[in-house]
């Protein structure tokens, strides 16, 4: 009997997989695990949708029960994989089970980087799942009060999203600003600006000295000693990968499961994709990169499908990151933290994009920001030039009178 495909992971990168398997044309087994009730399903409503929705309840799937029995897809549920036999390829299950596979797909994700302080009870939590969601939007209500620990992507929707629901919002960050990795200081000052004209209170540069959850309130001592006291504390300080089956199955680990521009690990028969796993990214020249990106997370699934079936295709795609926030949309193509020299590009109703170019010119990285999909199309644009290596005038990015068009045509 064919053992078949086997994916760990039934979020939007293992979905994803299941689904290009079918539609490149595999007819064996195929079966997702998930340690979710649910079916695989969208995280990033999970920041925002899913707070303001007058049904919260909605879940944003990737696939139907239906679609599933379609296209004799395999999902078990609530069942979390504990170990694998490399030797006898086959992956143990938390429920005492076993599962043959003849290619093995790591998708296992990340999960929420845990604040290590003593003090934490029920009222500090952590978003990552949609149940934890559903606990949080509980909390977002007129008269209640909010505090986020943490200034990046997560903590900063999730602001935006209380405060729509009418809690006061106070959001921590240990860093001199919010958004520091990754994100122009010029974007991320306009965000500011914007959550504190809704009225957020942000504290930037600012340790925590201490937290007390006593069951009816938490209350944060900052480093100079002020006190934040809130119903609820979300923390959302970073993920880390999920990676300790990986690990104990001897596979090699650096700052993800490690693997190779076509996804496989150094054992041939197991591939990872999506957050859990670092690759090299072939435009940056080689460079080792872990990324936490919807598109990203897609963009594998698919990859890691064809490469299962045999193909030896290199993940070439430019990362690509967004973030929408009280009408305003930021849009990140490639890595901004390459470029040495940045320029700016002025767009209409206040929008602009920042271009961030290498010593040797190369076009690197784009970021922008504006109301609703201003800079999306001249992100995507400066997306495509990247993945082409070119290497446009500076004088030619800065100008209004050139369109990129033309210079992807050029």
């Amino acid at each position: 009997m064919q053992a078949g495909m086997v994916i760990i992971g039934a979020g939007e990168c293992g979905g994803r997989a299941a689904l290009a398997l079918r539609d490149l044309g595999f007819d064996g087994p195929v079966t997702l695990v998930g340690d979710e009730p649910h079916l695989p399903y969208e995280r990033p409503p999970l920041s925002k949708e899913a707070m303001i929705s007058e049904a919260p309840l909605i879940i944003k799937a990737i696939v139907s029960d239906e679609l599933l029995a379609e296209r004799s897809i395999q999902h078990i549920r609530s069942i979390r994989a504990v170990a694998i036999d490399r030797a006898a390829h086959a992956v143990r299950l938390s429920d005492g089970s076993s599962l043959a596979y003849d290619k093995l797909l790591l998708a296992t994700g990340s999960v929420p980087r845990k604040l290590p302080m003593p003090g934490l009870g029920g009222r500090c939590v952590y978003l990552r799942t949609f149940n934890d969601a559903l606990a949080i939007r509980a909390h977002l209500s007129a008269g209640n009060r909010v505090a986020i620990i943490g200034g990046g992507f997560i903590g900063l929707e999730l602001a935006a999203a209380a405060r729509k629901l009418g809690a006061a919002v106070t959001v921590i960050e240990a860093q001199p600003r919010i958004l520091m990795r990754g994100v122009p200081a010029e974007i991320a000052e306009i965000i500011h600006r914007a959550h504190e004209a809704e009225g957020v209170s942000i504290r930037a540069g600012q340790g925590i000295a201490a937290i007390a959850d006593d069951g009816a309130e938490v209350r944060v001592t900052l480093a100079d000693g002020q006190q934040v006291a809130a119903d609820l504390a979300v923390i959302g300080i970073g993920a880390v990968p999920v990676t300790a089956l990986a690990a104990e199955a001897g596979l090699t680990i650096d700052n993800g499961i490690a693997v190779d521009g076509t996804l496989r690990t150094e054992d041939p028969d197991i591939l990872a994709a999506g957050d859990c796993c670092s690759f090299p990214l072939a435009i940056y020249g080689g460079r080792r990169v872990r990324l936490e990106a919807w598109r990203n997370a897609q963009e594998q699934g698919a990859l890691a499908a064809k490469n299962m079936l045999g193909t030896n295709e290199p993940h070439a795609a430019v990362p690509w990151f967004w973030s929408d926030q009280y009408g305003l949309t930021l849009q990140i193509a490639g890595l901004s933290d390459e470029g040495r020299t940045i320029v700016r590009r002025d767009l209409d109703d206040g929008a602009f994009i920042l271009f961030h170019l290498a010593a040797d010119g190369r076009l690197v990285a784009a970021s922008g920001i504006g109301p609703g999909n201003a800079v999306a199309r001249d992100i995507r644009l400066a997306e495509m030039l990247i993945a082409k290596r070119a290497t446009p005038a500076p004088e030619a990015l800065g100008s209004q009178a050139v369109k990129l068009k033309s210079l992807l045509a050029a």
